[in-house]
Protein backbone atom coordinates (compact mmCIF):
# COMPACT_ATOMS: atom_id res chain seq x y z
CA UNK A 1 0.00 0.00 0.00
CA UNK A 2 3.14 2.44 0.82
CA UNK A 3 4.34 1.67 -2.91
CA UNK A 4 1.06 2.81 -4.33
CA UNK A 5 0.78 5.87 -1.83
CA UNK A 6 3.95 6.86 -3.01
CA UNK A 7 3.10 6.77 -6.27
CA UNK A 8 0.14 8.33 -6.51
CA UNK A 9 1.70 11.40 -4.16
CA UNK A 10 4.95 11.45 -6.51
CA UNK A 11 1.92 11.87 -9.82
CA UNK A 12 0.12 14.29 -7.71
CA UNK A 13 2.90 16.55 -7.05
CA UNK A 14 3.99 15.98 -10.92
CA UNK A 15 0.63 17.26 -11.80
CA UNK A 16 -0.03 20.07 -9.04
CA UNK A 17 3.40 21.50 -9.75
CA UNK A 18 3.40 21.28 -13.13
CA UNK A 19 1.92 24.40 -15.36
CA UNK A 20 2.09 24.70 -18.91
CA UNK A 21 1.05 20.88 -19.81
CA UNK A 22 2.79 17.90 -20.90
CA UNK A 23 5.78 19.56 -22.06
CA UNK A 24 6.72 21.78 -19.05
CA UNK A 25 6.04 18.80 -17.00
CA UNK A 26 8.79 16.39 -18.61
CA UNK A 27 11.62 18.38 -16.22
CA UNK A 28 10.20 17.17 -13.07
CA UNK A 29 9.23 14.05 -14.72
CA UNK A 30 13.04 13.22 -15.20
CA UNK A 31 13.78 14.61 -11.64
CA UNK A 32 11.53 12.48 -10.01
CA UNK A 33 10.81 9.66 -11.94
CA UNK A 34 14.77 8.94 -12.83
CA UNK A 35 16.83 10.60 -10.41
CA UNK A 36 15.07 10.66 -7.55
CA UNK A 37 12.66 7.21 -7.24
CA UNK A 38 14.41 5.51 -10.22
CA UNK A 39 11.22 4.06 -11.52
CA UNK A 40 12.21 4.71 -15.00
CA UNK A 41 15.54 5.39 -17.60
CA UNK A 42 15.45 8.65 -18.99
CA UNK A 43 15.77 6.83 -22.21
CA UNK A 44 12.09 5.07 -20.63
CA UNK A 45 11.08 8.32 -19.90
CA UNK A 46 11.69 9.65 -23.41
CA UNK A 47 9.91 6.65 -24.89
CA UNK A 48 6.65 6.57 -22.83
CA UNK A 49 6.67 10.58 -23.54
CA UNK A 50 6.62 9.61 -27.24
CA UNK A 51 4.17 7.45 -27.67
CA UNK A 52 2.01 9.48 -24.92
CA UNK A 53 2.60 12.06 -27.61
CA UNK A 54 0.82 9.88 -30.27
CA UNK A 55 -1.80 8.44 -28.52
CA UNK A 56 -5.19 9.75 -28.03
CA UNK A 57 -5.32 11.53 -24.57
CA UNK A 58 -2.81 14.14 -22.38
CA UNK A 59 0.52 13.51 -22.70
CA UNK A 60 1.04 14.34 -18.96
CA UNK A 61 -1.37 11.43 -18.37
CA UNK A 62 -0.42 8.97 -20.97
CA UNK A 63 2.97 9.10 -19.56
CA UNK A 64 2.69 8.58 -15.82
CA UNK A 65 -0.02 5.94 -16.83
CA UNK A 66 3.13 4.36 -18.98
CA UNK A 67 5.39 4.90 -15.92
CA UNK A 68 2.40 3.52 -13.67
CA UNK A 69 1.99 0.23 -15.66
CA UNK A 70 5.91 -0.19 -15.84
CA UNK A 71 6.51 0.66 -12.16
CA UNK A 72 3.01 -1.44 -10.15
CA UNK A 73 1.04 -3.16 -13.02
CA UNK A 74 -2.61 -2.04 -13.84
CA UNK A 75 -3.15 -0.94 -10.51
CA UNK A 76 -0.27 1.25 -10.79
CA UNK A 77 -1.24 2.55 -14.03
CA UNK A 78 -4.41 3.93 -12.44
CA UNK A 79 -2.72 5.17 -9.14
CA UNK A 80 -0.33 7.20 -11.19
CA UNK A 81 -2.98 8.37 -13.85
CA UNK A 82 -5.13 9.08 -10.42
CA UNK A 83 -2.57 11.11 -8.81
CA UNK A 84 -1.25 13.21 -12.09
CA UNK A 85 -4.79 14.16 -12.62
CA UNK A 86 -6.42 15.07 -9.01
CA UNK A 87 -4.58 18.43 -8.86
CA UNK A 88 -5.56 19.34 -11.87
CA UNK A 89 -9.23 18.49 -11.39
CA UNK A 90 -9.29 20.16 -7.86
CA UNK A 91 -7.67 23.43 -9.19
CA UNK A 92 -9.80 23.91 -12.35
CA UNK A 93 -12.87 23.50 -10.38
CA UNK A 94 -12.31 26.09 -8.09
CA UNK A 95 -10.40 28.51 -10.63
CA UNK A 96 -13.71 27.60 -12.83
CA UNK A 97 -15.88 29.06 -9.84
CA UNK A 98 -14.02 32.19 -9.20
CA UNK A 99 -11.75 33.12 -13.30
CA UNK A 100 -14.95 34.38 -14.50
CA UNK A 101 -15.05 36.97 -12.16
CA UNK A 102 -11.38 37.86 -12.32
CA UNK A 103 -10.12 37.34 -16.18
CA UNK A 104 -11.23 40.98 -16.97
CA UNK A 105 -8.67 42.12 -14.28
CA UNK A 106 -5.34 43.47 -15.77
CA UNK A 107 -3.40 42.15 -13.22
CA UNK A 108 -4.77 38.32 -13.54
CA UNK A 109 -4.07 38.89 -17.28
CA UNK A 110 -0.27 39.67 -16.17
CA UNK A 111 -0.14 36.80 -14.17
CA UNK A 112 -1.01 34.57 -17.35
CA UNK A 113 1.44 36.74 -19.43
CA UNK A 114 4.26 35.95 -16.62
CA UNK A 115 3.10 32.28 -16.54
CA UNK A 116 3.59 31.44 -20.04
CA UNK A 117 6.88 33.15 -20.17
CA UNK A 118 8.08 30.90 -17.59
CA UNK A 119 6.39 27.62 -19.50
CA UNK A 120 8.70 28.48 -22.02
CA UNK A 121 11.52 28.35 -19.89
CA UNK A 122 10.85 25.06 -18.56
CA UNK A 123 9.54 23.49 -22.13
CA UNK A 124 13.62 24.47 -23.21
CA UNK A 125 15.03 22.94 -20.28
CA UNK A 126 13.28 20.14 -20.98
CA UNK A 127 14.21 20.03 -25.26
CA UNK A 128 17.74 21.06 -24.00
CA UNK A 129 17.96 17.62 -21.58
CA UNK A 130 16.17 15.30 -24.21
CA UNK A 131 18.34 16.96 -26.99
CA UNK A 132 21.59 16.00 -25.00
CA UNK A 133 20.29 12.48 -24.80
CA UNK A 134 18.77 11.88 -27.97
CA UNK A 135 20.76 13.69 -30.65
CA UNK A 136 24.11 11.08 -30.45
CA UNK A 137 25.37 11.40 -34.31
CA UNK A 138 24.79 12.78 -37.39
CA UNK A 139 21.65 10.71 -38.31
CA UNK A 140 19.99 11.93 -34.89
CA UNK A 141 20.70 15.34 -35.78
CA UNK A 142 19.30 14.95 -39.10
CA UNK A 143 16.20 13.76 -37.87
CA UNK A 144 15.37 16.32 -35.49
CA UNK A 145 16.22 19.25 -38.24
CA UNK A 146 13.49 17.29 -40.32
CA UNK A 147 11.12 17.31 -37.92
CA UNK A 148 11.54 20.67 -36.58
CA UNK A 149 10.86 21.74 -40.21
CA UNK A 150 8.11 19.36 -40.59
CA UNK A 151 6.75 21.25 -37.74
CA UNK A 152 7.33 24.01 -38.39
CA UNK A 153 6.68 24.42 -42.04
CA UNK A 154 3.67 21.65 -42.56
CA UNK A 155 0.61 20.95 -41.03
CA UNK A 156 1.00 17.57 -40.74
CA UNK A 157 -0.04 15.53 -37.57
CA UNK A 158 2.81 14.98 -34.71
CA UNK A 159 1.40 11.18 -35.06
CA UNK A 160 2.37 10.79 -38.33
CA UNK A 161 6.37 12.88 -37.63
CA UNK A 162 6.76 10.88 -34.56
CA UNK A 163 5.16 7.32 -36.39
CA UNK A 164 7.64 8.71 -39.83
CA UNK A 165 11.13 9.31 -37.63
CA UNK A 166 10.22 5.84 -35.71
CA UNK A 167 10.19 4.18 -39.15
CA UNK A 168 13.45 6.04 -40.36
CA UNK A 169 15.38 5.25 -37.09
CA UNK A 170 14.31 1.35 -37.83
CA UNK A 171 15.30 1.53 -41.35
CA UNK A 172 18.64 3.46 -40.89
CA UNK A 173 19.40 2.67 -37.27
CA UNK A 174 17.97 -0.82 -36.86
CA UNK A 175 20.58 -3.47 -37.90
CA UNK A 176 23.36 -1.46 -36.31
CA UNK A 177 22.11 -1.48 -32.94
CA UNK A 178 23.50 -4.36 -30.13
CA UNK A 179 21.93 -7.00 -29.89
CA UNK A 180 20.44 -8.07 -26.07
Amino acid sequence: MKDYFDLFWTFCRIGGLTFGGGYAMLPMLQKEVVETKKWATEEEVMDYYAVGQCTPGVIAVNTATFIGYKHHGIIGALVATSGVVFPSLVIIMILASFLQSFAEFPIVQHAFNGIRVAVCVLVLNAVIKLWKGSVIDRICLMIVLATILLGIFTNISPVFIVIATAIVGLLVKGGKGEKK
